[in-house]
């Protein structure tokens, strides 16, 4: 079964093509209606079209649930680091194949104005013939010029830039770059390179290896927070 993250997931076979797709389930809240995660994921998969990035193929929508059509991927990268590598560290080939098409797709995106903003191992496909692919843009927006204002609960903590961890609303691509060096890192040692237990102990992991910023730094940042 393909890990596509969060809603539940099953493995079909189209009736049109006959190849194996991933099947992404939705249930829709009476109320509420679609989540807008899954408008926000829909709407940007549909444009967002690049061999490094997952296909949506199709969206089947009821009363009661969306149904997500996607290729088929064998399994996410975290999976593949804890089956292939050596205690979760991954060959250097193969850390500079799936690298450069990590930031293949991520560059794509960045020109099309998009932020993935949840880059992470789980959210990362493989599949038999080594090809890697972005998935799950659940927390992905679109953005302009200026930068616009977002919110700060984006990325899971691990992969989480300092600005971001200090509170700046006015982030851009360079949240998406931290997360693929963070990505690069674990590939290359087998663990995550910081492990917080929170968003103070994140950042004090980040400083006690990246250092403090200047002053000049850190103001910038409080005036974007």
């Amino acid at each position: 079964m393909v890990h596509l993250p969060s809603n539940s997931l099953a493995r079909g076979r189209s009736r049109i093509t006959n190849e194996i797709v991933a099947l992404k389930e939705i249930h829709l809240d009476a109320e509420e209606g679609t989540p807008s995660t899954a408008i926000r994921e829909i709407s940007l998969m549909k444009e967002l079209k690049h061999p490094n990035i997952v296909r949506l193929y199709d969206v089947i929508h009821t009363e009661t649930k969306l149904m997500l059509v996607f290729e088929f991927m064998d399994l996410d990268l975290k999976k593949y680091m804890d089956t292939h590598g050596e205690r979760g560290a991954l060959e250097a080939p193969v850390v500079r194949s799936f690298m450069y098409q990590l930031l293949k797709g991520t560059a794509f995106c960045h020109e099309n104005r998009v932020l993935h903003r949840d880059l992470k191992p789980q959210n990362l496909l493989i599949n038999k013939r080594g090809e890697l692919k972005l998935a799950d843009f659940g927390l992905a927006r679109a953005f302009g010029i200026p930068v616009n204002t977002f919110s700060n609960e984006v990325v899971t903590l691990w992969y989480r830039a300092p600005d971001v961890l200090l509170g700046s609303r006015t982030y851009s691509t360079s949240i998406d770059v931290w997360s693929a060096g963070c990505i690069m890192a674990e590939m290359i040692s087998g663990v995550p390179l910081f492990r917080g237990r929170d968003n103070n102990d994140q950042l004090t992991q980040i400083l006690r290896v990246l250092g403090t910023p200047d002053e000049v730094t850190l103001r910038r940042i409080q005036t974007e927070s």
